[in-house]
């Protein structure tokens, strides 16, 4: 704050050491990605105690979920790049203009979302491939996970616009409190009031539904945030929108490729084993545990990447591409380095750590062989999705939709299909055609990197020189 008690911008702090602003952005976020991953974990965990058709029916619920959600956390992210490139400007009005339009765009989407949750979902499920004994539980679950959607929506357009000004510690501290009470409120739900696995969507719901509250009240009440509202005074901009969407779009289209792609492979285990439907489950479900232990990997790739966002795209709009080259080597590498060390330490400890989730043995042994296999992948899926998140900050939101596109499935979908339909192989080579599919989409994120940056230099160059 200044004198006045009148909330700045951290646009001078993040200039004067480039380095330490990733860690400022990313170090609050992964606790914060710690304690919701440690929920994911803790919730299988209290699932898989249901049984094993649980585990499996919150898989298949699983990409529609995030198919919902997923067009939201990509708008989010666009919301997040034009807030920090207005901040970088010194543009404060149009930041502030740019997270109304977001709140907007929150109350739309929560509500179609939902309408769509609640009008397809359980057809949806059967197409996934549940099979009889399944789609009770899963649609039990993902019934009540509709009704909180429009929580969860404007609780992601919030922590964007948090994100996008340099503070990520205030929704990480509210989504940590979130996240306590939801795992407080499982075994409460799932077993002493005996509910199974509709306990846990109702403990998801009641959370969320706190969370939303709390943001509203610290941003529209107390009014804790550089940026502030004034939703009576609404003025629609296109030109904010077209940034928004040109930004946002793309990247909410590679968040349903991701959710699609998922939807697929439930389907393709599920379908392995024609003559043993409940070993098919037993696949989806080791499929869903073995996807939680790579959210472990996730949670320091996807926090450098995300603070990445912010402070490139407030150096991109102060135009200092020297420094935007500068945090983009360091965080790149570093995500990498990450990637490599927890690789190595799943690997050696893959069948304990999927034994925390069941006892079943035929899901022990699926898992540990999918996190055998997927750990090799991991640093290269850092350097993707940097440089996807990167390009964002550039104000290029097109990158990741192709490139989730190519690695999805013109990639992994397509050799899945060769291997398991043409070639008859087994399971394993699922989790080797997304290997494959992970380090070609890298290669192809970081030269396309390298095109963005010399494009935003030669625009930058032509306008007027960097100022010091």
């Amino acid at each position: 704050m200044d004198i006045t008690g009148k909330k700045e911008s951290r646009l001078e702090e993040f200039k004067a050491n480039p380095r330490r602003a990733i860690w400022v952005l990313a170090l609050p976020m992964m606790i914060g990605l710690a304690i919701q991953t440690a929920y994911m974990v803790v919730d299988m965990i209290f699932v898989g105690q249901v049984g094993e058709e649980a585990l499996a029916a919150v898989q298949y619920a699983g990409p529609l979920m995030f198919f919902g959600l997923g067009i939201v956390f990509g708008l989010g992210s666009g919301i997040t790049a034009v807030i920090a490139n207005f901040i970088g400007a010194e543009d404060k009005k149009g930041a502030d203009n740019s997270a109304e339009h977001g709140v907007a765009l929150g109350l739309i989407l929560g509500a179609a979302i939902t309408t769509a949750g609640f009008l397809w979902g359980k057809d949806l499920l059967l197409l996934a491939g549940a099979s009889e004994n399944t789609i009770g539980p899963a649609w039990d679950y993902f019934s009540i996970i509709i009704i909180g959607y429009m929580f969860m929506v404007l609780s992601v357009f919030f922590r964007s616009i948090l994100t996008g000004e340099g503070n990520v510690r205030t929704p990480v501290m509210i989504q940590a409190m979130g996240t306590v009470v939801n795992i407080i409120l499982d075994p409460i739900f799932m077993f002493s009031l005996d509910m199974g696995v509709k306990g846990a969507a109702v403990a998801t719901v009641v959370s969320q539904t706190a969370v939303c509250l709390i943001f509203i009240y610290m941003l529209f009440v107390k009014e804790h945030a550089y940026v502030t509202f004034s939703m009576k005074d609404f003025s629609f901009s296109s030109i904010i929108l077209k940034k928004i969407f040109l930004i946002g779009i793309p990247a909410s289209f590679s968040m349903v490729l991701m959710s699609s792609g998922n939807f697929v492979f439930n389907r393709i285990i599920s379908g392995m084993f024609p003559n043993e439907a409940q070993m098919g489950d037993l696949a989806v479900a080791a499929y869903g545990v073995g996807s939680r232990v790579d959210h472990i990997f996730l949670m320091p790739s996807i926090a450098i990447a995300t603070g990445l966002v912010t402070v490139v795209g407030m150096f991109h709009g102060a135009r200092r591409m020297d420094l935007v080259r500068q945090v983009i080597y360091y965080g790149m590498s570093r995500a990498a380095l990450i990637g490599i060390v927890l690789g190595a330490i799943f690997y050696f400890n893959a069948e304990v750590i999927i034994s925390v989730f069941t006892d079943d043995t035929d899901v022990i042994v699926f898992g540990k062989d999918y996190v055998h296999i997927l750990v090799f992948a991991y640093p290269f899926i850092a350097i993707s999705m940097a440089s996807g998140r990167i390009l964002q900050g550039l104000g290029f939101g097109m990158p990741m939709l192709v490139i989730t596109f190519l690695r999805v499935f013109l990639i992994s979908v397509v050799l899945t299909v060769i291997f398991v339909y043409w070639l008859n192989k087994p399971i394993e080579w699922i989790w080797i055609s997304m290997v494959i599919s992970m380090i070609s989409s890298a290669i192809v994120a970081s030269v396309w990197l390298q095109w963005g940056l010399r494009r935003v230099e030669k625009r930058i160059s032509q306008v007027a020189p960097s100022p010091a």
